[in-house]
């Protein structure tokens, strides 16, 4: 009885935390596939890696070396891709792979938490603190109303970003917002996703809105209800079935997704 009550305890925390988390996740999404910067969840993801491994050895609190990190790593990739002449793939690309190597390098260096870089890795819903719902809130308090305060701009920059930037709208300082955001995200949700997948939270959802969306209001609120769907159907079948909620939470994106292409099919 004891042991199903903490169990459950823990489950609530995951679903409120995993929530929240998808609600960012979702209304980042779009942003980030209308941007075709689909993949810098993919980079960013490589970089916390680097973090945790940082953190591990010189045992610091993993998620804080990681956010660290993670967000220095965001900024790098910007500067890349303004003053490098860079396009956006190949900045994330160089970075992406400098977090892997440097992660690889340091978990050669200290063998003995190849366990704690594992659920890093894949997730871990029981390692789910009260601390983690409040940080997942405040991040979709802050997704939220960066979106509210800047909304036309940023709907401008993501479909004609010179005449933005020939307008006078502060595109440099929005893009900071959105990929600091977007790292912060990516932390958070370690310990829900898991490193390997956090990025198919941010970018399957949104691109299942875009299916079916007819003005991007709308492809803002459904890309939030399915990435909403995904998490919370995801942890309910990992705790009803005993499989890893990280694969769950992919799978069931991954279904809505097919069926948002299928309905887009049959309707044209």
């Amino acid at each position: 009885m004891t042991e199903s009550f903490f169990f459950s305890l823990f489950f609530l925390r995951a679903l409120l935390a995993g929530c929240f988390l998808a609600l960012a996740c979702g209304l980042l999404g779009v942003f980030l596939v209308l941007r075709r910067d689909a993949m810098i969840g993919h980079g960013l993801s490589h970089v916390a890696f680097a973090g945790v491994a940082l953190g591990l050895i010189l045992n610091l609190m993993p998620i804080i070396a990681s956010l660290l990190v993670c967000l220095a790593g965001s900024l790098i990739i910007l500067r890349l891709k303004d003053q490098g002449r860079l396009p956006g793939d190949t900045a994330i690309g160089i970075l992406s792979s400098a977090g892997m190597a440097l992660a690889v390098l340091l978990s050669a260096l200290r063998k003995n938490f190849s366990g704690d870089l594992l659920n890093y890795l894949f997730g871990d819903i029981l390692a789910i603190a009260p601390v983690d719902i409040i940080l997942a809130i405040i991040l979709a308090l802050l997704v939220i109303a960066a979106i509210i305060f800047s909304y036309h701009q940023l709907v401008f920059m993501t479909f004609d970003r010179e005449s933005a930037i020939v307008s006078g709208v502060p595109v440099k300082r929005l893009d900071r917002i959105l990929v600091l955001l977007t790292a912060v995200t990516i932390v958070l949700g370690i310990r829900i996703i898991g490193l390997l997948l956090i990025t198919g939270l941010t970018v399957i959802p949104a691109a299942s809105a875009l299916q079916l969306s007819k003005n991007f209001r709308s492809s803002l609120v459904l890309s939030s209800i399915f990435s909403l769907i995904s998490v919370a159907s995801g942890i309910f079948l990992a705790y009803a079935l005993n499989i890893a909620a990280s694969a769950a939470i992919i799978f069931v994106s991954l279904f809505l997704f097919g069926a948002a292409f299928f309905l887009k099919t049959i309707k044209h």
